[in-house]
């Protein structure tokens, strides 16, 4: 059973993916509702459960925003789709501190980038203006649905609707 189910919050919010079984289990606990049905169903020993597409918890569940959400490589990557800051290639990807490390950057979501290998070779322990690089977007926090992508590797066309009105 290796369907993803969308979970949005009590106010139709994305919040994460999960399993199929882990949607029938939150279902059954009446922890969630099912928003989206997928048509494909679950057969335990003696029912039948139809699996969800979409699920929506029956509580609201407090997210943190902005700067507080963790900083990772996967993270990062994520809200850049993939696609290095400074030329756009979608090759040999690496993050990049903006202000480096070495010259008092943080790890932090306006000072981290993606960048290819190539760019960051080139970019080095110097400064944008330095290195004479631009970069193509400010970089902020991610949208809230960024950790949606990282989970699935297709986005389920019931999820669309949900995913649209996601903002950072």
């Amino acid at each position: 059973m290796s369907h993803k189910v969308l979970v949005l919050n009590a106010t139709y919010e994305p919040l994460n993916v999960c399993s199929a079984r882990r949607a029938i289990v939150l279902m059954l606990k009446r922890k969630a509702e099912a928003v989206e049905m997928s048509g494909r169903s679950f057969h335990s020993a003696d029912r039948t459960f139809i699996i969800p597409n979409v699920i929506k918890l029956a509580y609201y569940v407090r997210v943190p925003r902005g700067g507080s959400r963790k900083v990772s490589r996967r993270a990062v990557l994520a809200r850049d789709r993939h696609r290095c800051q400074y030329c756009g290639s979608h090759a040999h990807l690496t993050i990049d501190h903006i202000i480096p490390r070495s010259r008092g950057g943080a790890s932090t979501w306006d000072n981290i980038v993606t960048s290819c290998a190539t760019c960051n070779t080139r970019k080095g322990d110097r400064l944008l203006a330095e290195a004479n690089m631009t970069l193509t977007v400010n970089p902020r926090p991610p949208e809230p649905h960024a950790f949606i992508y990282l989970s699935v590797t297709e986005v389920h066309r019931s999820w669309k609707q949900y995913l649209q009105y996601a903002v950072a």
